[in-house]
């Protein structure tokens, strides 16, 4: 198992220039890769590029671009041009997105999103591995009249998915390389998650994906704080139907936030430190994301 980090907005500064600092903090405390989420701020193929260019020998990765409100032939441009730029150290992490972002930003339907992902991975495979695609969908088309590939990055670009739900990791492991799960305790990846993704993997013939767990690691003098920290900027995720069921399956105790210490506790819970992610993860994942602060 690796380690790595994700990093986000620091909230002051240039973004970029930060991202390439801390990504080089990070390889030099022995890190093995930086991560950087997509939103409606900064590009993050761009951004991965960018740092991966900057920080000789540290992997770079998105985790993650949601299908809704883009196409595949733009993803397989910026995923390809990453590639080309980090020879050979970008991963292109993909998401279903949430109805919420969907609706409310982009103005379209979040409607089949099985689907979709499953057009869309189908369509984009194709692109990042021979620069072609005559992909003709329900939902999807993508076609090149005109070649699509990046020269410098023939190799193609691994593709992973923020799959956690059973129809996402079937279509994760039929069609993707790996999975980004995101707030799924040891029970819920040893369980449900891995068996589930490796399954669908193997029954197309597949090799084992790649699992690369996005989790919270916290270093604090004030537990108490860091609860309520992680209440406030977690909470939204249990609105979310695949983040509650994967809460859920990691034993959490079986309630909604509404107040108290018992809400913070829950989604608390999901925070682990770096020493509790080797020895209870290392026989599930792969590779690990920290995602969270020192204080």
């Amino acid at each position: 198992m690796t380690v790595g980090v994700a990093i986000g907005a620091t909230g002051t500064g240039n973004q970029i220039d930060a991202g390439v600092r801390l990504a080089a903090e990070a390889a030099a405390a022995g890190l093995r890769s930086a991560w950087f989420g997509q939103t409606f701020g900064a590009d993050s193929p761009q951004l991965a590029a960018i740092v991966g260019r900057e920080v000789p020998g540290i992997e770079v990765g998105t985790s993650a671009i949601p299908v809704f409100g883009r196409h595949p032939l733009i993803v397989s441009s910026q995923a390809l041009t990453a590639q080309a730029a980090t020879h050979g150290r970008y991963h292109l992490g993909l998401a279903l997105g949430t109805r919420l972002l969907t609706e409310g930003g982009f103005g379209i339907p979040y409607e089949r999103p099985i689907a979709r992902l499953r057009e869309f991975l189908t369509a984009l495979r194709r692109l990042t591995e021979t620069g072609t695609a005559d992909f003709h969908g329900e939902l999807l088309t993508a076609s090149t009249p005109i070649p699509a590939h990046v020269p410098g990055a023939e190799a193609g670009v691994p593709l992973l998915v923020a799959a956690m739900g059973p129809q996402a990791l079937r279509v994760s492991g039929e069609l993707a390389d790996g999975i980004l799960p995101y707030l799924a305790g040891p029970r819920a990846l040893a369980e449900h998650i891995v068996p589930a993704v490796t399954a669908a993997a193997r029954n197309a013939g597949r090799p084992a994906p790649r699992i690369v767990a996005l989790v919270h690691g916290v270093v604090t003098s004030d537990p108490d704080a860091a609860r309520a920290a992680a209440t406030e900027q977690l909470a939204f995720y249990e609105q979310i139907p695949s983040y509650a069921r994967a809460i859920a399956l990691s034993h959490h105790h079986r309630h909604r936030y509404g107040g108290g210490r018992q809400g913070p506790d829950r989604m608390f819970r999901t925070v682990f430190v770096l020493t509790y992610i080797r020895t209870e993860l290392e026989s599930n994942v792969r590779h690990t994301e920290p995602r969270g602060t020192t204080s």
